[in-house]
């Protein structure tokens, strides 16, 4: 009769071992707007080769130009050929339509959904639930041939674009169904100084991520503040 060793358990994965992203081509469909905008230049600044999108090619190299850092500008259909990772941050209102026509050019595409589905009235910023869920499980729906996953939501777009503040104090949520892609998307936001991308589930989980920048508007309404988010104990 013969024994054999049980080789141990695999060690498990460090959650905070993340690939190296600094080759990637990042694009920012929406990049004219004001969080496109300045995502594109944070990113940009931390060394990521950055394309902006817009529906208008001229509109996109002028704001490219504007930015400088080796941004280039490109209409939308451009941008995320050339893209490896693509960032939608497109008005909630257009978001479907932009999808939907760029289906071809973001097939196999790592996207990245930051839209915030919100109304607003004389209460001030409210939720809104698409159909789908949200805003990111639409893209997973209109997008089949892509890998979605969620983030970026909850971060000042006037932190983002001033040029005198150097790091940005606040965690970055991100969701998606595949380990990898996650990891992505968390070791991008890691490139920006005080920024750390941290996973918050898969994308049925995005609706209250998305919703919960209405509340973030009231602190900032009320305390006159430009809020974030921080995880704490992890």
């Amino acid at each position: 009769m013969t024994s054999t060793a049980s080789s141990p358990a695999p060690a498990p994965k460090d959650p905070w071992d993340l690939p190296d992203v600094s080759g990637l081509v990042v694009g920012v469909l929406g990049g004219t707007g004001d969080q496109g905008r300045g995502l594109a230049y944070r990113l940009a600044k931390a060394g990521q080769k950055v394309i902006i999108g817009s529906r208008a090619a001229d509109r996109a190299q002028a704001a490219a130009d504007e930015l400088g850092l080796g941004v280039e500008g490109a209409d939308n259909a451009e941008c995320a050929r050339r893209s490896d990772i693509v960032i939608v941050a497109v008005p909630w209102d257009g978001h479907a339509k932009t999808l939907e026509s760029l289906r071809a050019e973001l097939t196999g595409k790592l996207v990245v959904d930051c839209v915030n589905p919100l109304g607003f009235d004389k209460k001030g910023a409210y939720a809104l639930k698409p159909e789908e869920g949200s805003a990111a499980e639409q893209a997973a729906a209109l997008l089949p041939e892509s890998r979605v996953a969620a983030a970026f939501h909850h971060l000042s777009a006037v932190l983002l674009q001033d040029a005198s503040i150097d790091e940005i104090d606040t965690d970055v949520m991100v969701l998606g169904e595949e380990r990898a892609d996650v990891e992505i998307v968390q070791a991008l936001a890691g490139r920006i100084p005080g920024m750390r991308g941290v996973f918050a589930g898969r994308l049925r989980n995005a609706h209250q991520v998305e919703s919960l920048v209405a509340n973030l508007i009231s602190v900032n309404r009320r305390y006159k503040a430009h809020a974030g988010l921080r995880v704490t104990d992890v």
